[in-house]
């Protein structure tokens, strides 16, 4: 089957687009970008017709739209995303989401190749930094995510870049992006490989992932498409400023919730928190029984702590043959920083650590957040549990059963944890 893609990569300042076409085998990629802030909106369409004519391709022969959803600047992921769904929705195909950071670590290795560990840094501006780090499985040819897209600060980005550097002791390193620019102390630590020449993620990369992934079934419905956000406010409004607070709005964010997260296993002391942010998030909550039970059940179970209090959960049931994530929950005040990420990263390096290869999750089909969430971080669905979880009024409400396929050891070795933003 011939396969097309159309791809945007809208997170800069670089307004890019591709098109893919895999004819009898054959990959075809023509791209095209313009430099220009705040000028996206007004050239991405005329160049995605012009790369159309220049495939000799309509649109009505596309299998997907492709997107780079983030991080970077709001007015760019809301284009790329808006646009991805725009186009999706209209001609009835799926749309393939992809982090520009990991388009930034195709991009090296298709150009340098090794197995290096990826560490994406981008400029985010107010002192502040994108940071991701990426791994390549040279049997599988699939990317692993060492650390999830998440923001630093300027003061934090050394000691991330030595964390991750510590969990993957004995592999090669190398530094990418405008990040390395703006703050260039970064290329002169010790232990990188090199410094590589990307600055800026592309379409064509965007495209060449979302093709792997349309090879995979791993594609999305437009309406579950969302950009990666992990700042949540870059100003304040009227009324705070008036109130006499100026600069970085995260800087006041880290005052007032200072100290890093630790993963911790989950104790009986851990329950009455937990439970209080269980019955914040759901509708049908846990008890605190249920986490008693589960703890004497022997369930593996964690706590994320931040200055003594507990700022998420996950509890995971081991099978002969698959992780079970039963749940995995983070305190509203602490949503958006990374700590899902980091629950989800441990109970994953978990079960690789007994041998399994797979982790399954069940998530209500109503709730679109949750799915979107699992979905960047490699999960696909696997089937539908029909009237799995109790609704209101005494209905039943269909569950979605998804499954991610777990990196190899040598991958996973440098998994598991990190700097929360």
């Amino acid at each position: 089957m011939d396969v097309h893609i159309v791809a945007f990569e809208t997170s800069t300042a670089r307004c890019d687009v591709a098109v893919l076409s895999c004819v009898q085998g054959e990959i075809r990629l023509v791209s095209r970008f313009h430099d220009g802030a705040a000028e996206h909106a007004q050239h991405v369409l005329p160049m995605v017709d012009a790369l159309l004519r220049q495939a000799g391709i309509d649109r009505g022969r596309l299998c997907a739209v492709a997107f780079g959803q983030g991080p970077g600047g709001f007015t760019g992921l809301r284009v790329a995303c808006g646009l991805a769904q725009g186009m999706a929705f209209a001609l009835g195909i799926p749309v393939i989401p992809v982090p520009s950071l990991l388009a930034m670590a195709e991009q090296d290795f298709t150009g340098q190749g090794g197995e290096s560990v990826r560490l994406v840094l981008q400029d985010a501006r107010m002192e502040e930094l994108y940071a991701a780090a990426y791994a390549r499985d040279g049997a599988s040819g699939r990317w692993s995510t060492v650390h999830a897209p998440c923001l630093l600060g300027r003061e934090d980005a050394g000691a991330w870049v030595a964390h991750i550097r510590r969990e993957g002791a004995g592999l090669a390193f190398r530094l990418l992006g405008d990040g390395v620019d703006a703050f260039p102390e970064l290329a002169a630590l010790p232990g990188l490989d090199a410094v590589g020449s990307e600055r800026l993620p592309q379409a064509a990369a965007v495209a060449r992932l979302a093709h792997a992934a349309w090879l995979r079934g791993e594609t999305l419905d437009p309406a579950l498409a969302a950009p990666l956000y992990v700042r949540d406010k870059v100003a304040y409004t009227t009324r705070e400023r008036e109130q006499g607070k100026g600069g970085n709005p995260r800087a006041g964010a880290q005052a007032a919730s200072a100290g890093a997260i630790a993963i911790a296993d989950m104790t009986n002391a851990h329950v009455a928190q937990a439970a209080e942010i269980e019955r914040s998030v759901q509708t049908h909550p846990w008890t605190e029984k249920n986490f008693h039970d589960a703890l004497a059940a022997g369930y593996g179970a964690w706590v994320a702590v931040q200055e003594g209090r507990v700022a998420g959960f996950c509890l995971q049931m081991l099978a002969p043959d698959v992780a079970h994530l039963l749940l995995i929950a983070v305190d509203r005040r602490c949503q958006r920083r990374g700590v899902g990420a980091q629950l989800l990263a441990h109970a994953e390096a978990h079960a690789l650590q007994q041998g399994l290869a797979s982790i399954i999750l069940e998530v209500r089909r109503s709730n679109l957040r949750a799915q979107a969430f699992y979905r960047e971080h490699g999960f696909a669905e696997l089937s539908v549990r029909k009237g799995y979880y109790p609704a209101q009024d005494g209905a039943r409400e269909d569950a979605l059963v998804l499954q991610k396929i777990l990196p190899s050891e040598e991958m996973s070795r440098v998994s598991g944890g990190g700097v929360v933003s």
